[in-house]
């Protein structure tokens, strides 16, 4: 398998080629630019410009992307001193990379890197591995589908003082195994710190294991690292807010947090146990807002979130400006249209300025969702009310329903039947076609459909004479029909 710099010089470095290698032999003249030369054919002599291919680069431009190359370790680290010294992004992901070493070996050999991607490599190389790692300026590091363990992480953390964007997606994390020292009690569970183990692992993949069982096996109380804003955690398999709230601990300044199709249950509180020590964790989920204070963006689509209460959860959050709370299985079972859920949403979130992924919340669209959500809980006993409820009515009063206005046309209609000298008025059903009348009028004047002939008199228009139905697929209703029009029968000659 290749190295990274065989790598990188197989995809950037080629040796020189001109294009006018093969050309006849060239004459420079002194009174020409450097650029230019003379080409003797026969007795004339013939300008050409001589232009060189790109010559073989010294250096590897700024973003440098190697992934899926089999890439299983660095290769002479001067030579990629030199040849990387430009580089500030580089993508290794897709690669066979095993030693945690030899990857900060090659980031102290690139001092300008910033951004690594070292997705789907096995890096499985213990911590303590990384004990000697040098201090290194990475911002930004993607770590998704690697499936590195907590304790392994953690390492990482210590030795990325400055790291403020963390991918950790896809890695079948089922509960967070660290949590920051400021919260050393682990709300009241007397946990220790612990070393990692094999067994303390697998017992972390059961789901049946409760939250205080995972904290007495094997979590890791550790420094909060409050340089990083940004955490990708997609497509985990985490179900309680409360393994949530430890990356709330252990990132205090979080700005943007995604947790897409990571199968949440809830926001709140759950009421299934009863120990004091479940309960002075449960006290510490019901107040997660607290541990995200500069959190502005959120996004929880696919969530298993099925209950209003857990939006008014996301009001508590004072920072939080976008939110995605798309595919919801609570979404299903409203009776609403779309754009009545999305007023609704509005109004419960009154610090959220963007919702899932659409422009700007105008203050119009605000205050209209604002009055459609009074209107909406108007009616409804005060048991069902929520407590966003009295604080809208405060901003806009009781509202006065709005009139329910039918535009749809009257289905039934009275119309006068004219045929020869008789006249009669009946109701009709404008839904129907003409050909469908003329089945219904067989009856009462004993013509065959196919005989007659029907006229259409607007009784506001009747200057303007009859206007023959001669379309029998047409349904009345497009005549503009109205109770004192007449419909003349004609027969057939």
């Amino acid at each position: 398998m290749p190295s990274l710099l065989e790598a990188l010089e197989r995809k950037y470095f080629a040796e020189c080629e001109f294009e006018n290698a093969n050309q006849p032999e060239l004459h420079k003249r002194s009174d020409l630019p450097n650029d230019f030369t003379v080409t003797k054919c026969g007795g004339r002599m013939e300008f050409s410009i001589f232009i060189p291919r790109l010559s073989p680069l010294t250096s590897v431009p700024a973003l440098l992307v190697l992934n899926d190359c089999d890439i299983d370790c660095a290769g002479d680290f001067e030579s990629i001193r030199e040849k990387c010294q430009r580089v500030r992004e580089l993508d290794l992901a897709q690669n066979k990379l095993q030693d945690w070493q030899e990857v900060f070996n090659i980031l102290k050999h690139m001092p300008r890197i910033e951004f690594l991607n070292l997705s789907k490599n096995q890096l499985m190389s213990p911590a303590s591995a990384l004990q000697a790692a040098p201090t290194v300026n990475l911002k930004n590091l993607v770590l998704n589908g690697t499936y590195l363990d907590w304790m392994c992480v953690d390492a990482l953390l210590q030795n990325l003082p400055v790291l403020q964007e963390l991918h950790l997606s896809l890695n079948n994390y089922r509960a967070v195994l660290l949590d920051a020292a400021e919260s050393a009690n682990c709300n009241n569970c007397q946990c220790v710190p612990q070393t990692h183990n094999d067994k303390a692992e697998a017992d972390a993949d059961t789901e049946t294991e409760t939250c205080c069982n995972l904290c007495q096996a094997n979590r890791k109380l550790t420094r909060a690292h409050p340089e990083l804003k940004t955490l990708h955690f997609t497509g985990n398999p985490i179900e309680h807010w409360q393994e949530i709230c430890r990356l709330g601990r252990l990132f205090p300044s979080l700005e943007s947090l995604v947790l897409a199709e990571c199968p949440i249950k809830s926001l709140q509180s759950s009421t299934a146990t009863t120990t004091a020590t479940a309960t002075a964790e449960l006290d510490s989920a019901s107040e997660s807002h607290k541990y995200f204070p500069h959190l502005k963006l959120l996004n929880l689509s696919c969530a298993q979130l099925n209950s209003w209460a857990d939006i008014d959860e996301l009001a508590k959050y004072s920072q939080l400006q976008n939110l995605r709370v798309k595919h919801w299985p609570l979404w299903e079972t409203l009776e609403c249209t779309e754009h009545e859920r999305r007023q609704l949403l509005i109004a419960r979130l009154p610090n959220v300025s963007m919702l899932n992924g659409g422009g700007k919340i105008s203050v119009d669209e605000r205050v209209d969702a604002e009055r459609a959500f009074v209107r909406h809980y108007m009616d409804k006993p005060e048991s069902e009310r929520p407590s966003r409820y009295a604080e809208l009515l405060a901003v806009h009063g009781k509202l006065d329903p709005l009139v329910n206005v039918n535009l749809k046309p009257e289905k039934r209609v009275k119309v006068v039947f004219t045929y020869n000298d008789v006249s009669e008025s009946r109701f009709v059903d404008i839904y129907l076609t003409v050909g469908d009348l003329k089945i219904k009028l067989e009856k009462l004047i004993n013509l065959a459909p196919n005989k007659m002939r029907l006229y259409y008199l607007d009784q506001d228009y009747r200057e303007h004479g009859p206007e023959e139905m001669r379309f029998p697929n047409k349904r009345l209703y497009s005549y503009n029909l109205q109770s004192g029009d007449e419909i003349i029968i004609d027969a057939k000659k």
